[in-house]
């Protein structure tokens, strides 16, 4: 129903609410309400390794502005060379590789996603990123998986049906039902690659959201693999963000919320309802809502602004013309459900939905909200980063991330850029947000660090150390203000950090998201990702690039560049120790001298270890009264390839100088490695 007392917008255009700047930032969705959208696959295997030569930036390597039919041109000619780049990978002849996405930079480089596929069967966690160059079709490559895709057989020996009943019983929703029959897949995310059944289970979760989880049974043992849930939580007189200019479309006296100018975005009204698109909000005039949450057109207008803002960040800073940056929009839908709570992106109608919260009073449609929404298809149409594990909780901090950016590149007046979560839609009901980039433990529930077994907790949790990484790089440490609200951001490892902005920050994410990071991306291998952006961007001497190092180990992922920052001593060995396949424990030393008394209680253990399939490694730091404590046990980390991460250890009890060793162990059989290096360091 339309409102006789709101003010007139304008129709095919829109204007800035406020002049706006190009910044960046890290902000928001709802935790365990607010997320992303999912492709298939676990969250451990990194990309391969950052420079470690220093390079200087390579001029043009931000990507180009392309419009659709340039992306489709490059997409016909990475389809047509497809076969000769598989060839040249060196892939196998079952193997075939599907084009999924492609960027350009400004040097020419063209970075191409890529699926794969195995004897005509999917492969779950397979993809790819080539980099090509005018001298080298394939100069570098980025992997989900460096397992082989040599299945011993694709063969079942378990029946869809019964995978069908496997996936019924993962799926705790009500109405639970199957959207599609069980499909024939390679799963390749975790280990060895084997012959599977993806199932997708529908219905709706506990809270209302509408559920797609998706199980991965083995075919030919009846074991569930893995399971994920592919719906991921998260303006005329809007409700957050005053009055703003809307652009709209008019079909003879009728105006409707489309918009033209960004690949015909519709915005509907389900008016309570949990299905279908709803009603196209329209009208006589082009005046939508009356800034209250009892007008209906309020939350949709709020929910249209923020769409449109979202659009203009991401072409106008990075270049990407909609989310598949093939030109066409999304389309958003408000007033879902009754009460409903929660807020979220959908890849099967390729849409946002939002609820109007508790009481119907807060619509969850502010402008980070929107923003991190429509990012969740970014990441579903670019990294493809798992919805589970340690990627899973990357998706969700990526949306976070730039819900923050676009909120500050808004300069809306009404609803100013900061580091909080959803502080606009009052969720919790004591007007406090929902995250905190800063310290994200403040919320109650997320980590300010990363640990090892992070990545088995909630991915609205779990994605608060790369939240806390994007703040201190962009801001720094310390106490300071922004915008009226004031930050107090510590270190896990208590050396300071230096941030380099958000303008630089937002670019160096977005570039790793976009060409470094695949479905199977932890924590480390963000690092690595990050650091090969920033290497690409300012160069590896850079300052630039220094305090990504500083920012990832100011939340416990990786060590600090140099003596270890701030002031602090290293002590190094770079012997390879090979470590026997299913064999004793080996150990590699480091003396400790001219320290006086004991450890600190953050003495911090860089740990670089060549391993296949980690998870079969138990590693310890032993001190030197033979005390052993446990950096990393037997079974974790999954099928991730290689250890490279620093810890941080308690050692206040022991005294400083002595010999130090790292002892590490391969409890199973079949993957082999050794020590690369290992390295401590005391702040």
């Amino acid at each position: 129903m339309r409102s006789s007392s709101s003010r007139r917008g304008t129709s095919h255009r829109r204007t800035p609410h406020t002049p706006r700047r190009t910044a960046a930032v890290a902000l928001a969705g709802v935790a365990a309400l607010i997320a992303a959208a999912v492709q298939g696959g676990t969250a451990t295997a990194a990309p391969t390794t950052a420079p470690s030569a220093a390079s200087k930036a390579k001029p043009g390597s931000e990507s180009v502005r392309l419009t659709p039919a340039q992306r489709a041109a490059l997409i016909r000619e990475a389809d047509a060379a497809k076969a000769e780049t598989a060839k040249d990978l060196g892939l196998g002849a079952k193997e075939k590789l599907v084009v999924r996405d492609v960027l350009k930079d400004r040097d020419g480089t063209v970075h191409t996603r890529y699926e794969r596929t195995y004897d005509g069967l999917p492969v779950l966690g397979g993809d790819l990123v080539v980099e090509s160059t005018k001298a080298d079709a394939t100069a570098a490559v980025v992997k989900a998986t460096r397992a082989a895709i040599k299945p011993a057989t694709t063969k079942t020996a378990v029946s869809a049906a019964k995978a069908r009943q496997q996936a019924l019983k993962a799926g705790e929703a009500k109405d639970a039902g199957i959207n599609r029959a069980p499909r024939k897949v390679i799963w390749a995310a975790n280990g060895k690659p084997v012959v599977a059944y993806e199932t997708v289970v529908g219905g709706f979760q506990h809270d209302g959201t509408p559920q797609e989880l998706h199980v991965v049974t083995d075919a030919t043992t009846g074991e569930k693999l893995f399971e994920w849930e592919a719906i991921e939580t998260g303006t005329g007189n809007t409700v957050y963000s005053g009055t703003v200019d809307l652009t709209t479309t008019q079909s003879g006296s009728t105006y409707n919320l489309t918009d033209g100018a960004r690949g015909n975005h519709k915005t509907y009204n389900l008016n309570r309802g949990t299905s279908g698109t709803g009603t196209l909000f329209s009208g006589p005039d082009d005046v939508w809502g009356n800034g209250t949450p009892s007008n209906l057109e309020s939350a949709g207008a709020d929910a249209h602004y923020g769409a449109a803002l979202t659009w203009d960040y991401y072409k106008n800073v990075h270049g990407r013309s909609g989310i598949k940056g093939d030109g066409v929009g999304a389309y958003s839908r408000v007033h879902y459900g009754n009460n409903y709570v929660n807020a979220f992106w959908s890849d099967s109608c390729f849409c946002m939905t939002y609820g109007d919260g508790s009481g119907n009073a807060n619509p969850l449609t502010s402008i980070d909200v929107a923003a991190h929404e429509m990012t969740h298809g970014l990441t579903s149409n670019t990294a493809g980063l798992n919805y589970s594990g340690e990627s899973g909780g990357l998706n969700e901090a990526t949306s976070d991330i730039f819900g923050s950016t676009v909120e500050f590149y808004a300069n809306n007046s009404s609803d100013v850029g900061d580091y909080l979560i959803g502080e606009e839609i009052n969720i919790n009901g004591d007007g406090t947000p929902l995250r905190y980039m800063d310290k994200p433990s403040k919320d109650g529930a997320s980590k300010d660090s990363w640990y090892s077994g992070i990545g088995s907790i909630d991915v609205h949790y779990s994605s608060g150390p790369a939240n806390h990484f994007f703040y201190l790089l962009s801001e720094g440490s310390g106490t300071k203000t922004i915008n009226g609200v004031t930050y107090n951001s510590s270190t896990s490892d208590g050396l300071p950090v230096t941030g380099i902005g958000r303008d630089k920050a937002e670019k160096i994410w977005f570039r790793a998201l976009t060409t470094k990071f695949t479905s199977t991306t932890n924590y480390a291998g963000a690092r690595t990702g990050t650091l090969a952006a920033t290497g690409e961007l300012y160069g590896t001497d850079s300052a630039e690039y220094k305090a990504v190092q500083h920012a990832w180990a100011g939340i416990n992922v990786g060590a600090r560049p140099g003596d270890g920052g701030g002031g602090g001593t290293s002590f190094e060995n770079t012997a390879d120790v090979a470590i026997p396949d299913r064999g004793a424990a080996v150990t590699s030393s480091v003396t400790v001298s001219g320290r006086t008394g004991n450890a600190p209680s953050n003495l911090q253990v860089a740990v670089d270890i060549v391993h296949t399939y980690i998870g079969d490694l138990k590693v310890d730091l032993v001190a030197p009264d033979g005390t052993a404590y446990t950096l990393k046990g037997y079974g974790t980390g999954g099928s991730a390839d290689n250890l490279n991460t620093t810890y941080t250890v308690n050692a206040s009890s022991e005294v400083a100088n002595g010999v130090w060793k790292l002892r590490v162990q391969d409890n199973a059989a079949v993957d082999t490695g050794y020590i690369n290096s290992w390295k401590l360091t005391f702040p």
